[in-house]
Formats: C-alpha cells, sequence, structure tokens
C-alpha cells in the first residue's frame, strides 16, 4: 500500500518489512538517482517477492500493476449508494458490507443511531485487495467521528450535528448558502418565530420514500403522514440523517449565518442561485420568480 502522503524513505521501509526488496537503502539510492522522474500515487500494488530495487521501483511506476480498490463518496450521499460504491470498488458484496454496518453502536456511532447513515464521511477510499467488509465500513465510520471531533463537536451533540449536516447538504447549493439553510433550521426549530416547527425539506421526503431521482415532491407525498421523514407533516427534525454530510455542512451546522430567514428557493437552476426570505410575502415573491425562469427555460 501507498498511502497518500508516503515518501521514498517511508515506501522502502514498507517494501522491505513485505520482503519485496532486500535493502530499504538500495530502493532510495535507485528513487533518488532518477530524480524528479519518479512520482509515487496512493493505491494498492501488486508486487512479487525478492524484487531488485529497480525492479520493484519500475512496478510501482507502472500503472498496470495498481489494484483499483479506490471509490469516492460524495457528499450528500446515502448510505446505500456508498456502500454500492464500495462494493464495487472492493469486490466486496453489498450484504457483506450491509451486515458490517448492522450494528452502529457496535462501531461507535451514537445511541441514537439505527443505521450508519450520516456516519459514511465523503472523501475518496483507497484499500488493499485483503480488506474485509468490517475493515471498509469501521474505516468510513472513524473517518466520520475524525471529522466531527475535528469540527469540535462534542461526543454528545455528534448525533443532532450530524441530523442538522445532512439536511444542509442536500438543501443548500454552494457553500456559502450552507451557513444560511442552518440558520433556517433554527429559525424554523423556534416556536418563537415559526410556530409550527416544520422544516418542509421536499429531501427528507425524498429520504422517506427512497427516492432521491427528483427534487420535487407532490401534494400526496407531501400530505403522507406514514413517511416519518416527512417533515411537511412532522415538526421538528427528522428521525435520523438524510445522507453523508462533508465538512463544509458540518461547520454550517455548528456556525449559522446571522439572518432573519424562514424560506429560501432556488431561481435559478444554471447558477444555482437561492433567495432566502424572513417573510411568506417575500417567499411567494421568490417563488414566482422561479416560476418566470422555468416558463422562460421550457421548464
Amino acid at each position: 500500500m501507498i498511502n497518500e502522503g508516503d515518501g521514498g524513505d517511508t515506501i522502502a521501509a514498507n517494501l522491505e518489512a513485505e520482503g519485496v526488496v532486500a535493502s530499504a537503502e538500495a530502493f532510495t539510492e535507485e528513487v533518488t538517482s532518477r530524480g524528479s522522474t519518479v512520482t509515487f500515487y496512493p493505491g494498492a500494488y501488486q508486487l512479487a517477492k525478492e524484487m531488485s530495487a529497480k525492479a520493484a521501483l519500475n512496478a510501482l511506476l507502472d500503472p498496470a500493476n495498481k489494484l483499483e480498490n479506490t471509490f469516492v463518496i460524495q457528499e450528500g450521499l446515502w448510505a446505500r449508494d456508498a456502500l454500492a460504491a464500495a462494493s464495487t470498488a472492493t469486490g466486496i458484496p453489498v450484504a457483506d458490507l450491509e451486515a458490517a454496518a448492522a450494528d452502529p453502536q457496535a462501531l461507535g456511532l451514537p445511541a441514537e443511531a439505527t443505521s450508519v447513515e450520516g456516519f459514511l464521511f465523503p472523501a475518496t477510499y483507497t484499500f488493499p485487495p485483503d480488506v474485509t467488509a468490517q475493515q471498509v465500513v469501521q474505516t468510513l465510520v472513524d473517518r466520520s467521528i475524525q471529522a466531527l471531533d475535528e469540527a469540535g463537536v462534542p461526543p454528545e451533540q455528534r448525533w443532532q450535528t450530524v441530523v442538522i449536516a445532512s439536511l444542509i447538504e442536500r438543501e443548500a447549493g454552494s457553500e456559502e448558502d450552507a451557513y444560511k439553510v442552518s440558520r433556517v433550521i433554527r429559525n424554523r426549530l423556534d416556536p418563537a418565530q415559526f410556530e409550527s416547527g416544520l422544516l418542509q425539506f421536499d429531501s427528507t421526503v425524498h429520504y422517506g420514500i427512497g427516492d432521491d431521482s427528483t427534487v420535487e415532491t407532490s401534494d400526496a407525498e407531501r400530505a403522507d403522514a406514514s413517511n416519518p421523514y416527512n417533515t411537511y407533516v412532522h415538526p421538528g427534525l427528522p428521525p435520523g440523517p438524510i445522507g453523508n454530510p462533508g465538512d463544509v455542512a458540518i461547520d454550517a451546522a455548528l456556525h449559522p449565518a446571522d439572518g432573519p430567514w424562514l424560506y429560501f428557493v432556488t431561481v435559478n437552476l444554471e447558477t444555482g442561485e437561492t433567495v432566502f426570505s424572513a417573510t411568506l410575502e417575500e417567499h411567494e415573491a421568490a417563488v414566482e420568480q422561479f416560476n418566470q425562469y422555468l416558463q422562460e427555460h421550457g421548464g
């Protein structure tokens, strides 16, 4: 394995330890002799035992020897899709990964967690070919806990922070908007500012239905009280995260922008421009602006 940030000395020591080369020093000298032509890329490589330093270096620089157990979890991705990506990259059946993720508390998640949703951190991951399902899932969860710790989230606040951050991740169109969406959530959960306590987010409805292929919801979907994630019917936060948030969304959850906003709507699907409003009248004007955009663009 070549990990992110590994230099020639580290790689040389690992090769010697694995019995690929007899001498780490000889490998380092081979690297030095080639100067700036040597660039190492993170990943797992298929090498033989007892290679010469020259042959080992050539093998590491040959893309054909790299084992592609690398995958990316995008910000906001649902856990089911994150595990599917991990399965495709590692060859581990999805069922095995789901089994490894079945006991959230054994993985170190908060007591409230009934699944790993929200705690599979968005990043690029590379695993060796013999990795187990348990190791994959634990690595993703550990990376999430690391991000929360680095953001200054106390353990007792991890659950609520991730739930709010997951909403922000799915609803905000830009980094700047993330902090405003965070404020809208706080304002709507404040009975003095928004009596109903209803967030009214389409993203939560989609999560409860299990379909994220559309950005809109129907009247029937918004009226369906059997969907526990339907924030048009059920006040307060949804019962759990609705995706896996990244660093910006986590930070936004902790540090909402200052503002009186209770509503927001994207008015330009090309630029992502979003209008935040403090009153229903302002919001309805913004919605009309969006409808006009749709008319002009054949929506």
